[in-house]
Order: C-alpha cells, then sequence, then structure tokens
C-alpha cells in the first residue's frame, strides 16, 4: 500500500507510466549495435527486432503487419494520416475536402497536409460524439474527401460511433481515418469493423516509450503519401533510420496493452467507485459525457464554483497527479475546445477536470484521490457540498 507520502499517478491519458517489461526490452536493445538498414549480422539483429515489434503491434490492431509503419510518434502519425494525396492500387488519388470533428485532438484538429480552406469541422452532440445525421448531409454531395475522427476522445473519454461513421464513409466512397490513440490497451482496435482506411497510434499511451508511434493501414494497396521522405525505410513510406529501442519497446507494451483491452472490468470498477465518491461528496459534480459510451479509465468532471487551476494545485501538492479538461501549451489552463463543442458554458468548462486510469492504477490510489477530495472541495468551497445537482 502506498504511503501518504508517495506519489500517485491518474494522468494516464496524458502518457502512461514505461512498462517494466518495456524498460527491460529496450535496455536490452540499447546495447546491441546495428542499423536496420545493413545487410551484416547486426543489422540483421535490428531488423529482426523491429519486425517483431511490427508483428507485436498489427496483432494489437487486427492488422497485417506489413501495413504497420513506425514514425515518431502520434503528432507524426496524423500528420501522414492527414494528406490530401494517396497512393490507391499503385496510382495517385488527390482529396479535395478533409472532414474532421470539432473535437478533435490538436494534432487532427490543425488539419495536417490539407489547406485551411480544405478541411470541414463536423458538430457533435452534447455527450460529444459526431452528429451521423450531419455528416451524412456533409459528406453527401462533395468531392472525394478524407473524414478523420478519434476513437475515444482524451478529454472525456467518450467513444465514437466508429462503425457508423465508417460505413457513411465507404458508402459516399470517401477515405476514413481514426485517430486510435486513447484507444489502444482500453478498447478493442478493429480497423475491418469500423472499415477505417487507416488507423495512427502513439506507444507512450499504453505504456511504451515516448517517440513512438504508427500508422496502420487496412490494406496496403490504400495509404496516405509520405511525410518523412529520404531514405527507403519502412517500405519507403517513412525515411530515416528508425529508432530500433523505442520500436522494440513499443511492440512490447503492445503485448500488454492486447492482453488489457480483451478485459476492462477492473478499471471499469475503480472508474465507477471514483465517480460516485465524488458525487457522495458534491451532488453537483458534472461528469461529462456520462450517458455515453466511454473508456473504462477516464473520467472528466466539474464541480461548479471549484476552478480546475486551483483544485490541481491542491492535488499536486498533495502528490497527486491529474489534469485539467484541457492545458494550453504554457501549461497554464484553458477552456477545452471539447467540452465547448459539446455546448458546455465556459463557467463551468473552467472548472473541468480529469482522472484517468490504467496499467499500474491500483485500489489504494482511488482510496488516496477520494480521502483527499473533500478535505479538497472543504478548503476551496465549502458550499459546493451542500449544493444539489
Amino acid at each position: 500500500m502506498p504511503r501518504h507520502s508517495d506519489p500517485i499517478y491518474l494522468d494516464y491519458n496524458a502518457g502512461a507510466p514505461l512498462r517494466p517489461a518495456v524498460r527491460d526490452v529496450m535496455i536490452e536493445v540499447l546495447g546491441e549495435a546495428g542499423n536496420a538498414s545493413s545487410v551484416h549480422g547486426h543489422g540483421r539483429n535490428a531488423r529482426g527486432r523491429i519486425e517483431q515489434a511490427r508483428e507485436q503491434v498489427a496483432r494489437l490492431c487486427n492488422a497485417k503487419s506489413r501495413a504497420v509503419t513506425f514514425v515518431s510518434g502520434g503528432t507524426e502519425a496524423n500528420m501522414t494520416a492527414l494528406t490530401p494525396v494517396w497512393q490507391d492500387q499503385g496510382a495517385p488519388v488527390y482529396l479535395d475536402k478533409l472532414f474532421r470533428s470539432a473535437v478533435e485532438h490538436p494534432s487532427v484538429a490543425t488539419g495536417g497536409r490539407f489547406a485551411t480552406a480544405d478541411q470541414v469541422v463536423l458538430p457533435v452532440d452534447a455527450a460529444g460524439r459526431v452528429r451521423l445525421d450531419q455528416l451524412e448531409e456533409t459528406v453527401r454531395d462533395t468531392g472525394l474527401g478524407l473524414i478523420s475522427v478519434m476513437a475515444a476522445n482524451n478529454e472525456t473519454g467518450v467513444v465514437q460511433p466508429l462503425a457508423e461513421i465508417g460505413a457513411i464513409a465507404a458508402s459516399y466512397g470517401h477515405f476514413f481515418h481514426v485517430d486510435a490513440v486513447q484507444a489502444a490497451g482500453r478498447m478493442t482496435i478493429d480497423p475491418d469493423a469500423w472499415q477505417a482506411d487507416v488507423i495512427t497510434l502513439s506507444a507512450h499511451k499504453m505504456g511504451g516509450p515516448q517517440g513512438a508511434g504508427a500508422v496502420v493501414a487496412r490494406s496496403t494497396a490504400r495509404v496516405p503519401s509520405a511525410l518523412m521522405v529520404g531514405g527507403g525505410q519502412e517500405n519507403w513510406r517513412r525515411g530515416g533510420t528508425e529508432n530500433v529501442a523505442a520500436i522494440a519497446g513499443f511492440g512490447s507494451a503492445g503485448v500488454s496493452a492486447l492482453e488489457e483491452a480483451a478485459d476492462t472490468r477492473h478499471l471499469t470498477g475503480m472508474k465507477d467507485r471514483l465517480e460516485a465518491g465524488l458525487r457522495a461528496v458534491c451532488p453537483s459534480a458534472v461528469l461529462f459525457g456520462e450517458d455515453a459510451d466511454r473508456l473504462a479509465n477516464t473520467c472528466c468532471f466539474a464541480v461548479p464554483g471549484i476552478a480546475a487551476e486551483t483544485a490541481l494545485i491542491a492535488f499536486d501538492l498533495e502528490r497527486v497527479s491529474i489534469s485539467s479538461g484541457s492545458a494550453c501549451s504554457s501549461g497554464k489552463v484553458g477552456v477545452s475546445h471539447v467540452l465547448t463543442a459539446m455546448g458546455v458554458e465556459e463557467e463551468l468548462a473552467r472548472c473541468a477536470l480529469r482522472v484517468s486510469l490504467g496499467w499500474s492504477t491500483e485500489e489504494q490510489d482511488v482510496d488516496r484521490f477520494l480521502e483527499l477530495w473533500p478535505r479538497i472541495v472543504e478548503r476551496l468551497d465549502p458550499e459546493a457540498r451542500h449544493r444539489a445537482a
């Protein structure tokens, strides 16, 4: 059981701690020489490490290993996928529009390699899900486009209706990209079921190393044009010498993530207990996306009158790491574009906090959070305990 002086980490959606097995394989690889593009024994050994990881990541995604392209992280993966130029059956295809939802991660919200004028923002409902009726109306009479949505939201944990979106994309001939960065290890990933042409991943969200990601195509016959060029690495889909240690760690994390995605009951139980404890202290607490399908590990909530920035500091002083619904690059708490798109009033959005659990979270960690919660509420806004929902 952790002592009260021990730090507690409840911010897995920002990045998960490195798994011990991942650390071990990375240290082992770091002690090995060899460039994976070299034909000698050391080079072949490095190549073997990469190809083993490629198979491991492919299994996580129910994909073929040759469809996995390793990149430097989730942002590069998304930038690679968000291009108006694709290769389809060996011929270039040019896309006219990017259709992205209003709740996407900033790496998608920038539009990637699409011009600003060629981007269309799709509205979401009060839970943050793409409105399927408006999606279909928007893409029905347009030129060839790319629809891009995240599998599950990084702030609220709300899962998108991916199979339905994929069916709409297919029925009108559009390409479909799924940002599955937050989904890996927390739900089943299946590009075939989603009819997704490409999905994107990041290793450090599932307990792998920072600085490793992947673009996974449903078919190698249809892939986005390369973002990084200059060499023939990754089957000419991503130039640059591969980071063998990080890729090997990514593969190891993928094995564990696949096992955990098959049974999330433990995470669900802890999240449910945490949310019940929040409301027991503050009946007015708002749980964002409460009535939607959510990831088992994510709780995004707000208590009217308790500012997120102040609450974050209070928890941090107790050595408990959580996050706000959104953070600016400066590190200050900002108003979440996700909650704004969901129709949440700015005053309440400024109170949004996120607790996200993961592979090393223990029941005692949730106990500690729930022990601190009433004390912090009493210190910041005693009346919050008596306000009705």
